[in-house]
């Protein structure tokens, strides 16, 4: 596991493109055990009585990764975000509430995919573009649908850009 020391490598959060942040961080606090803090509120279990020396280290370090958690998520926002999770006390509570400032309410999300899959649906390729150019638009969408919580099949991404290809293209992959 990477040292608690490391650098914070994540995106700074100032309160633009949260879905892209949200995934960032996710990994990142998975990356250092500190997940389950956020997700659950892990909670420490109590100490019992005649304690080991190696027990009380053990539970110390485990208290401490709950303050971790929280500390790396007020270190990667910026301080106009900072204003609004400074009075939560652990960091799923800190989470939630930028999950729910900045993800938006289940109608704006819903509204959010339905408007991408739209885009998705009317998306086609230029006669001056090359295919690269055309599957990264189109994996642009798909990537910003998959960050809202809605799948999309890589077999529906490729028939999507096999039906938008020119016909000289289309010729190329048919039997």
């Amino acid at each position: 596991m990477a040292s608690s020391s490391a650098p914070i490598s994540v995106l700074v959060f100032n309160g633009d493109q949260y879905h892209v942040w949200a995934v960032k961080m996710k990994t990142y606090l998975r990356g250092h055990g500190l997940w389950q803090y956020v997700e659950e509120e892990k909670q420490v279990p109590q100490l019992g009585p005649n304690l080991t020396l190696n027990q009380m280290t053990v539970h110390e370090e485990e208290a401490a990764k709950a303050l971790r958690a929280l500390s790396c998520i007020h270190s990667v926002v910026t301080d106009q975000v900072f204003s609004r999770i400074m009075a939560c006390e652990t960091p799923k509570e800190a989470w939630d509430t930028l999950k729910e400032e900045f993800g938006g309410s289940n109608q704006t999300r819903n509204m959010q995919v339905l408007n991408l899959r739209r885009e998705f649906e009317v998306l086609k390729m230029q006669e001056t573009e090359s295919v690269k150019e055309y599957v990264d638009k189109l994996m642009i969408v798909v990537n910003k649908i998959k960050l809202l919580g809605e799948e999309v099949t890589n077999q529906r991404a490729v028939e999507k850009v096999l039906v938008s290809l020119p016909e000289g293209l289309k010729q190329k992959f048919r039997p």
